[in-house]
């Protein structure tokens, strides 16, 4: 008979994260191992938000800050603790409990995370999985919420004056509506 890892067997938590300060909400719904690592959390974090993970990122829990340890950097000296060596379930032992989730420091992108519910891992579903979201990410240094809310308007007015060099910066089109569900599980289930 083979054997269960701790993953396999661990309650499974819903987590809404939210970005902070945009309206209307930019938001995902997902389900995660309580057993795995912040930093997993993290992964997890920028594949379902959108985020192409290029800026240092941390956790805040009761004050306590947790993040990943920067080659040549004076980290030590920081006082965050390693989010590679504390679990979900660890920080987060009950349903309802919040933190946050801060990406690129220079933009400042905040996200609340909620548990929202803590349940039975369901026999042969695979896990994480983003199960709802609403709304695309911003794109990456925008300028963080205000860059954000520039960059909405003048790719939205042609007359604008910064709508060409906008559109040419992002070298993409962009729908702030869309949302890729299955776009984001496929990513997703790269990392289990």
């Amino acid at each position: 008979m083979p054997t269960r890892s701790i993953q396999d067997t661990a309650p499974i938590y819903q987590l809404k994260i939210t970005l902070r300060e945009i309206r209307p909400p930019i938001w995902r719904r997902v389900l995660t191992p309580g057993a795995v690592s912040l930093h997993k959390v993290h992964k997890i974090i920028q594949i379902v938000m959108g985020w192409m993970d290029c800026h240092l990122h941390c956790f805040t829990v009761d004050g306590v800050t947790y993040s990943y340890p920067e080659p040549d950097s004076d980290w030590e000296d920081s006082g965050d603790l390693d989010s590679r060596r504390v679990k979900l379930m660890q920080i987060a032992p009950q349903a309802r409990r919040k933190f946050l989730y801060e990406y690129d420091f220079g933009d400042t992108w905040e996200h609340d995370i909620l548990v929202e519910k803590i349940l039975p891992p369901e026999p042969g579903a695979k896990y994480p999985v983003c199960v709802a979201g609403k709304r695309a990410c911003p794109p990456e240094d925008v300028g963080g919420v205000w860059g954000y809310a520039e960059f909405l308007k003048a790719i939205r007015d042609p007359e604008h004056r910064e709508h060409a060099s906008y559109l040419e910066w992002l070298g993409r089109p962009f729908d702030p509506e869309a949302f890729d569900l299955e776009g984001v599980n496929q990513l997703l289930r790269r990392i289990r």
